[in-house]
């Protein structure tokens, strides 16, 4: 594993946002100026915008808030939490440790070098610009009854946030957050155990909150920040909320499943009632969504018939 210490050094230096010489930084850390250089390049290969400018040194455009485990494990009611400043992704951190961990237990990170989002996809991950956590949950009455766990996530994300001051969150079927049409954070929800047995389950999140440019060839969809919609909200407060939110929903939804959450889904729905496209593979179907069922399946209207659809993804695109 590469050591790390020097490059999140220079970061917890920079946080503050303000200027600082090579010749500074090389006393502090005991290396020369090139070496220094090349920690502040290892920076930009985790997302971090750092300006060089002769005569003044490095600085960030703006000061970096960083997570405290200390302040987050304070803030939670219950479980373990833990907070990692550089890691591959939060879901592969605890499904590799699934046997140690008790419901409600999170993994928090300011950094996932290998973040994944649904459907193997990537799930682009800068230092310090986001938040990045997962939860775990052990469901006794097996696989089964995990069904629709990932949209109660999103409704409670989108309520944390509306209470945090992002009040025009909406969620999107069946695991995303969208602000204005375009995708605010993303859910991934990963289940091992049989039939019979218990389920082991990890849901990771991912919020933009102030990521600013991406390349389109990494991130090939609308998107949008909490900074970009001009919401700044503290990211230690943010876990603390989010945590104690979920554990309590989770333990509900243990007891009843998804139908106490249905009335509270269709208040947040960003897609009710308007035409949209469901995509299943390569076969594409248009119609007007209906909200979800107590299933979680998405009800979607063509010629007057409703009907429930379990797998796929909705888009507005191509939709007239």
């Amino acid at each position: 594993m590469k050591d790390n210490k020097v490059p999140l050094t220079l970061i917890s230096i920079l946080s503050d946002g303000e200027f600082h010489s090579g010749e500074q930084l090389g006393e502090h850390l005991g290396m020369s100026r090139a070496a220094i250089n090349k920690h502040i390049q290892t920076l930009r290969d985790w997302g971090i915008d750092v300006f060089t400018v002769p005569g003044k040194g490095y600085s960030l455009p703006e000061p970096i808030q960083l997570l405290s485990a200390d302040v987050v494990q304070a803030g939670v009611t219950a479980g373990n939490v833990t907070v990692l400043p550089v890691i591959d992704s939060t879901n592969q951190y605890f499904i590799e440790r699934i046997d140690e961990l008790n419901s409600g237990d999170v993994c928090i990170a300011e950094y996932q070098q290998a973040g994944r989002g649904r459907r193997g996809r990537q799930w682009f991950s800068p230092f310090g610009a986001n938040l990045y956590l997962s939860m775990y949950w052990k469901l006794e009455q097996g696989p089964a009854a995990a069904v629709g766990l990932s949209l109660v996530i999103g409704i409670i994300m989108a309520e944390v946030l509306h209470a945090l001051g992002a009040d025009q969150v909406r969620v999107k079927w069946p695991n995303d957050l969208y602000l204005h049409d375009r995708k605010l954070a993303g859910i991934l929800t990963e289940l091992t155990g049989k039939t019979g047995d218990a389920a082991h389950i990890v849901s990771g999140a991912g919020i933009n909150l102030t990521m600013r440019n991406v390349e389109s060839t990494i991130v090939n969809q609308g998107w949008i920040s909490l900074q970009e919609a001009g919401v700044s909200i503290d990211r230690n407060q943010l876990a603390i909320y989010l945590i104690n939110a979920l554990r309590d929903a989770l333990l509900i939804f243990e007891a009843h499943g998804l139908t106490p959450f249905l009335p509270r889904w269709e208040k947040l729905d960003n897609f009710i009632n308007r035409p949209v496209r469901l995509i299943i593979g390569e076969r594409e179907i248009t119609g007007i969504s209906r909200g979800i069922n107590e299933q979680g399946a998405l009800m979607l209207e063509q010629n007057g018939m409703i009907t429930p659809w379990m797998g796929g993804e909705i888009s507005l695109r191509g939709v007239m």
